[in-house]
């Protein structure tokens, strides 16, 4: 069953809302303080959807988040029973010191049919469309998966672009490849964005890998979901993650998930620009109005859009 595509508009209008109240916050060196500016517009807006909306990827789980925290209920209690997951602020340290590519995002599926990752971090391995079914593998090395997907795409490996968090976690991914010559994108924030910018036609990137966090996965899935990308993950848990991820409902720590299994049906997914970047352009202040820039998504109406509304001051 599809999600109706009415939502689109008021989800993109949640989004938008979120960003421009972010947007007060950039380069105030206070990422605090522009995260919360954004939830609260965002807790305000989803309210007013009529829906029965649960929150199963949020600002945390209710004892450390006071709003938009996983199992909140959103909406006016009256239509269809909704999954959401959400990041009010996707780099509150880029909208702090005002660098590029911060967002607002939020994903939905019916009630079900979103993976309520916790708060953890996560491997990730993400791939464009058009390739065969799961054709990496976590448990591969570098290696074996650069070779693999250079034999898809009909390339050799010096000529694949692979993204990845600049962390030092990452060196012994970053030390495979360079030696096998890959061309190397660092991204300082922005886990999502990152994952989505495999299958962007505008992007050189072809796979992206690494440990990144649980919640930006799933908004990550949403998105390559609908636009046909591939990506498989696996929770990194220590022992207190993994009474906190029992509670969820996840007892197998070591299993890997593929995207049909963090997703499923139909999804649609928002990202409003608070910065400039390479997906879209960020919000520009007018005289009396804010110009914002969304990239918007709805699976089974097979939309894909990037749009711009303005917004009264």
């Amino acid at each position: 069953m599809s999600i109706d595509k009415e939502f689109l508009n008021r989800f993109i209008n949640v989004t938008e809302k979120a960003a421009i109240g972010a947007y007060k916050f950039i380069g105030k060196k206070d990422k605090i303080a522009a995260d919360q500016a954004a939830v609260d517009p965002m807790r305000s807006e989803l309210n007013k959807i009529d829906m029965n909306g649960k929150i199963v990827i949020g600002e945390g789980e209710m004892d450390e988040a006071p709003m938009l925290y996983i199992g909140e209920e959103v909406g006016t209690k009256k239509g269809e029973f909704l999954d959401i997951a959400l990041d009010p602020l996707e780099g509150t340290n880029l909208v702090a010191n005002n660098l590029p590519n911060s967002f607002s995002m939020l994903a939905i599926a019916e009630k079900g049919n979103l993976f309520g990752a916790p708060d953890t971090y996560m491997e990730k391995i993400a791939i464009g469309a058009n390739m065969e079914k799961n054709l990496l593998d976590l448990d591969n090395s570098v290696e074996k998966n650069i070779k693999i997907l250079a034999d898809a795409k009909n390339k050799k490996p010096d000529e694949l672009t692979a993204c990845l968090l600049k962390r030092d976690r990452h060196n012994k991914i970053i030390e495979a490849l360079n030696n096998l010559k890959v061309k190397i994108k660092f991204i300082s924030d922005g886990d999502v964005l990152g994952a989505i910018s495999v299958i962007d036609p505008s992007s050189p990137v072809d796979i992206y890998l690494g440990i990144g966090g649980g919640p930006e996965g799933v908004l990550a899935a949403a998105a390559l979901s609908c636009l046909g990308g591939q990506l498989q993950t696996r929770l990194i848990l220590n022992e207190e993650e993994k009474n906190r991820a029992r509670k969820q409902g996840i007892n197998d720590f070591n299993k890997k998930y593929n995207i049909d299994e963090m997703v499923r049906g139909d999804v649609m997914f928002c990202a409003s620009a608070v910065t400039n970047g390479e997906l879209l352009s960020g919000i520009i202040d007018e005289k009396n109005t804010f110009k914002v820039s969304t990239y918007a998504l709805h699976k089974d109406i097979n939309i894909s859009k990037k749009v711009v509304n303005i917004h009264q001051k």
